[in-house]
């Protein structure tokens, strides 16, 4: 059985993820690192969490290093989180599109994909399949990217999914499938994931029109968050949309974006 992990083998592991992932572990989550972590350690046939600490920080096993990452990472989502951001999408920020000109977004922290696929009902439902657009969904966490490529979730999970949408762009599984609903194929498509480590290079994302950042800063410190947005920022076409968390704000975090709205703020245009 391993040891209990210890203040200075915990101190490890924050300053680990601040680096790899810009995450910030408060010290009031020190029984959840343990917790998550504890399998690994009987997985491996380790004694401390110091000796893994050493085992992943060596670079020589960069699977095992994901592992820990997916494992200390906190993924919650659900379809349409926050809806009055999907309102303005539809209201505001559709109505200004040029016919024929692509139209990408980001959903930046995706988790199992929720989001990303909310905002491909809505684009599927007001721009239609022969519109130009495309969502793109990333996280740091690989296993979760992984279940969002699948697109089959409990239909416990579909309370936020508008009746009609929920009629029109997904599937009720039956037989072995039953209590399980899957985003309609002619939404899928539209929609590509990858891992990103919005901590480090992202010029691989592209350039978007719309970035959905919501309920990841709140993990950041003040020095991660800033260059995170000014990242973002450059990722984000002239007169680009970014959307924020409800208990977030860009309040000394940065002045590159003009407020429109709580949560809501917008790239100056060219």
């Amino acid at each position: 059985m391993e040891a209990a992990i210890s203040d200075s083998e915990f101190g490890r592991f924050q300053a680990l993820m601040q680096r790899v992932a810009g995450i910030h572990l408060p010290p009031s989550k020190k029984s959840l690192v343990s917790g998550r972590l504890s399998k690994r350690l009987r997985a491996r046939g380790i004694g401390s969490y110091g000796d893994y600490y050493r085992l992943i920080a060596s670079g020589g096993e960069p699977a095992e290093m994901q592992t820990a990452i997916d494992l200390l990472t906190t993924n919650e989502t659900y379809f349409f989180r926050e809806p009055q951001h999907f309102e303005f999408l539809v209201r505001e920020v559709l109505p200004g599109l040029r016919p024929g000109v692509p139209f990408r977004v980001w959903s930046a922290a995706s988790s199992t994909g929720e989001e990303a696929y909310s905002i491909a009902m809505v684009l599927m439902d007001k721009l239609g399949v022969s519109a130009p657009w495309e969502v793109f969904g990333s996280d740091i966490n690989s296993s979760v990217i992984e279940t969002a490529r699948g697109a089959t979730y409990p239909t416990s999970r579909n309370e936020g999914i508008p009746a009609n949408y929920l009629r029109r762009f997904c599937l009720r599984g039956t037989g072995a499938m039953a209590g399980k609903l899957r985003v309609d194929a002619a939404v899928r498509e539209r929609v590509r994931f990858a891992q990103i480590n919005l901590n480090g290079d992202l010029k691989g994302a592209g350039e978007f029109d719309v970035i959905f950042l919501r309920n990841v800063m709140i993990y950041f410190d003040m020095e991660t968050k800033r260059r995170v947005v000014a990242a973002l920022h450059r990722r984000l076409r002239p007169g680009g949309w970014l959307f924020i968390g409800h208990s977030e704000s860009l309040n000394g975090v940065s002045e590159q974006f003009r407020p429109v709205r709580p949560t809501i703020y917008r790239k100056e245009a060219a």
